[in-house]
């Protein structure tokens, strides 16, 4: 065997380019994994926002059951199931009162440039 010939009787170890082949898969398979790693976080940050959204919603739901109005402010939201959004993200509540009464939100993320809407006139969320 080659390995056999470079090798002196009774030495062990593993030669240099055993070692570089072993250095080659590992950079391989870093380049693969690095790109996939930054798409799982990306869509981890829009699932917060998205989860965000989405409790507020509910929250200004409720309110509107017990007030009658929707409010455009979080902090009133606290009471109805609402207390804070998770880290990094911002939301933003619009309010239009006049016939019928809507409501819209936004939350934006310092983590990642996409901003989540959820539109309580059509009922949908968007990503933007």
């Amino acid at each position: 065997m080659m390995t056999e010939i470079t090798r002196k009787r009774g030495q062990k170890g593993f030669t240099l380019i055993e070692l570089m082949i072993v250095i080659a898969i590992i950079g391989i398979l870093a380049a693969i994994a690095i790109p996939q790693f930054s798409a799982y976080r990306e869509r981890g940050y829009q699932a917060s926002m998205k989860s965000d959204a989405n409790s507020i919603r509910i929250a200004e739901e409720a309110y509107y059951v017990d007030k009658n109005i929707y409010t455009g402010a979080a902090g009133d939201l606290a009471n109805f199931g609402y207390s804070q959004p998770s880290e990094g993200n911002t939301p933003t509540i619009t309010v239009v009162t006049g016939p019928p009464a809507t409501f819209s939100v936004a939350i934006a993320s310092t983590k990642t440039a996409k901003t989540v809407t959820y539109n309580s006139a059509t009922g949908q969320t968007t990503m933007q």
